[in-house]
């Protein structure tokens, strides 16, 4: 009776210690891979000192046409919070005598606003702040959206594992055409980078579609603190529509004056 007892115990033991620790994981930070097709507005071309249209005869054959970039989720069990780098418009300049280009130089640009997307967990709607610099004054916009939901999800029936997660794999249509998508359950909320390709539960891990695409390669556990996924409420709260009408004439604003020459790079 004493052996069996033992081994009970010892069945016990490595049973408890077999539980993976990220099953625990209630706050922490997922870092993504990102790439996205490149927007050729994206894209000022100097050559010499003289602007040229990206796919026009007078372009460089090699310029990119896709854009890579990191972007985090930072989370606990409430809210979480995007933060995206080394995205944005470039400013890649040639220089060289009549036989092409002999030096180049790529300058990465920043926008004169800034925006921040923070997710409330509990009632799935993600809430996008919008600052916009003018002289000395400073404008901020808010709007809201729930998670979107997209019909057409198949359950594939395979997993693998990414970044020490088992994950299912689906597909959806989406833009027309069809993503795959990977998606653990072992995090305890739901979330995906492309809002309208989340599952019912789980977290997406690898997305991926013809013009966009994202992998997680670390799921870090740790305590985040409150600040960070807190925001201001003084912001001027717009509908969605609103919203976007003043960030995109605050980009055709600064589209203008990058190709005016009114930036880096510029004439």
């Amino acid at each position: 009776m004493k052996q069996t007892s033992t081994c009970l115990w010892l069945m016990l033991i490595i049973v408890s210690l077999g539980t993976p620790l990220f099953a625990q994981t209630t706050s922490g930070i997922i870092t993504y891979e990102g790439m996205r097709k490149l927007d050729p507005s994206q894209i000022r071309v100097v050559i010499n000192g003289d602007v040229v249209q990206p796919g026009s005869p007078d372009a460089p054959p090699d310029l990119p046409d896709v854009v890579n970039f990191s972007q985090q989720l930072v989370f606990d069990k409430n809210a979480a919070k995007e933060i995206r780098e080394n995205s944005g418009p470039v400013i890649r300049r040639f220089e060289g005598g009549p036989g092409g280009p002999a030096t180049r130089e790529t300058i990465k640009v920043e926008p004169p606003f800034t925006e921040n997307t923070y997710i409330d967990l509990g009632t799935q709607k993600y809430i996008r702040l919008l600052e916009i610099k003018k002289d000395a004054q400073v404008q901020t916009y808010r709007t809201e959206e729930p998670f979107k939901k997209t019909a057409g999800w198949q359950e594939a029936g395979k997993t693998k594992k990414i970044a020490g997660y088992t994950c299912k794999k689906a597909t959806c249509p989406w833009k027309g055409e069809t993503y795959t998508i990977w998606y653990t359950t072992d995090l305890p909320f739901t979330y995906s980078p492309i809002n309208g390709l989340a599952p019912e539960k789980g977290v997406v891990l690898e997305i991926e579609g013809s013009g966009e695409a994202f992998k997680a390669t670390k799921v870090e556990n740790k305590s985040i603190p409150e600040r960070k996924l807190s925001f201001s409420s003084d912001a001027q709260v717009l509908p969605a529509d609103q919203y976007e009408d003043v960030r995109n004439k605050a980009m055709a604003d600064f589209r203008q004056k990058m190709f005016s020459g009114g930036l880096p790079g510029g004439n």
